[in-house]
């Protein structure tokens, strides 16, 4: 754009290739850290050995490809993940300070969790009943928030926003009564380190689910971002358009769905996230869908990374939830951005 007082915005390309490379770096930085000291000589051969296929078969070998490799990139992938979720939701529902929980799916995975940790339930699908656990809760609070939205006349933003409000502060009484009722003194304290999120159970068999549905929606998200471009405009502006809009707002809700219970699944709650990346993204690029999405995406891969680092260092060889770091970098960094400069969400000023 040309005249006078308007910044000219960086190229997406060259900003999002700018991101990956800083996430490259950083994921093999991170591999350093952890109750092991490595030095990043020997990370990098390690790394060498797998990626020539003459892996050295050392002990270290073992911790940085079983271990620390797989934990480093669900980092990235819930970074990424929650980035999305949180710039898909504030576009369903036209409120720039939605994040990726809004519609109640962390709270309906804490009651999974829960009863995992405090019941025993799902048991039978052994160190997958957590995971499991979490993934039925999610979606099984989407469902309610649907359902509730529904029968009071359809998904409207504001039908959204109150519906899962409601439904979280209802999952979380359920959270806590069954943690009240525990006979395990440790059952607290496992609910709220989950509930705070981490990534120290990650496998690499546990990355391919949230990595698919990852991958999905984040195609899908760009395949239809002049329609999310559209619908954070408002309805009746998507609909001279020619944005079927009641089927995109079902769509949308249905892949957030999808996708952060996913996340929460193998993750557990983090928070601030899905709200700042994709801030910080439109302020950086603007509103236009096809350029906040791959910044969030590739920025909220690195930001998570970042964070973990943070989360194994500070108090080493003990770890800080991943939801406690988010917490403490995330707020001021919120508050700093929101008073540099208005940006424009949906076309207008926010």
């Amino acid at each position: 754009m040309n005249g006078h007082g308007v910044r000219k915005r960086p190229s997406t390309v060259l900003l999002t290739g700018a991101l990956a490379l800083m996430l490259v770096a950083a994921l093999v930085v991170s591999l350093v850290f952890g109750s092991e000291s490595i030095s990043l000589e020997e990370v990098l051969e390690v790394l060498h050995g797998r990626f020539t296929g003459h892996p050295l078969g050392s002990g270290y070998d073992t911790i940085i490809w079983e271990l620390r490799i797989p934990r480093s990139l669900l980092a990235a992938i819930a970074g990424a993940g929650l980035s999305l979720a949180g710039a898909g939701m504030q576009t369903l529902v036209r409120n720039p300070l939605a994040d990726p929980y809004l519609l109640g799916l962390s709270a309906g995975a804490s009651v999974g969790a829960t009863s995992v940790i405090v019941i025993g339930t799902f048991s039978a699908f052994g160190v997958w009943a957590l995971s499991v656990g979490a993934l039925i809760g999610a979606l099984g609070a989407a469902v309610a928030v649907y359902l509730v939205a529904q029968a009071q006349g359809g998904l409207t933003p504001l039908r959204l926003v109150l519906s899962g409000v409601v439904m979280s502060a209802a999952f979380n009484a359920i959270s806590a009564l069954m943690v009240f009722l525990s006979d395990d003194n440790r059952a607290a304290t496992s609910v709220m380190f989950w509930s705070l999120g981490s990534v120290a159970g990650a496998t690499w068999v546990k990355l391919i689910f949230p990595v698919v549905v990852l991958v999905v929606v984040g195609i899908l998200m760009m395949v239809f971002s002049g329609w999310l471009d559209a619908m954070a405009a408002g309805p009746a502006t998507a609909t001279a358009l020619g944005v079927p809009v009641i089927a995109t707002r079902n769509g949308l809700f249905v892949a957030m769905g999808v996708l952060v219970g996913a996340l929460v699944a193998v993750s557990g709650g983090i928070g601030f996230v899905g709200l700042i990346v994709p801030h910080a993204a439109r302020m950086v690029v603007g509103a236009l869908h096809r350029n906040v999405l791959p910044v969030s995406a590739v920025g909220g891969a690195l930001f998570m990374v970042l964070v973990d680092i943070i989360a194994r260092v500070v108090v080493a060889p003990q770890e800080i939830p991943l939801g406690v770091v988010t917490g403490v970098i995330g707020a001021p960094m919120f508050l700093f951005l929101m008073g540099r400069r208005s940006y424009a969400f949906g076309g207008r000023d926010s």
